[in-house]
């Protein structure tokens, strides 16, 4: 089977994902993160970063959860 690469952004619509803008796509997203944090409180999010990442990247990640999610469910898979 080959795959193909996804060269921009895709959202939801129904069961399946098309093509959106940037501003779309992001929207969606937030969209999603505050339907969850509003449903379940901070805990009900959390951030999974990447040991590939840079520390900047990771410090960002972090600083998002705790300071603008409010919560307090982040981890990484450093240890591994």
């Amino acid at each position: 089977m080959k795959y193909r690469r996804i060269t921009e952004p895709m959202v939801r619509s129904g069961e399946t994902l098309r093509p959106a803008s940037w501003d779309v796509a992001l929207d969606a997203a937030a969209a999603g993160i505050r339907t969850a944090v509003d449903r379940l409180g901070p805990s009900g999010f959390g951030m999974f970063s990447c040991s590939k990442a840079t520390n900047e990247v990771n410090y960002l990640a972090q600083k998002f959860t705790r300071g603008i999610v409010g919560g307090h469910n982040i981890d990484s898979c450093n240890r591994t």
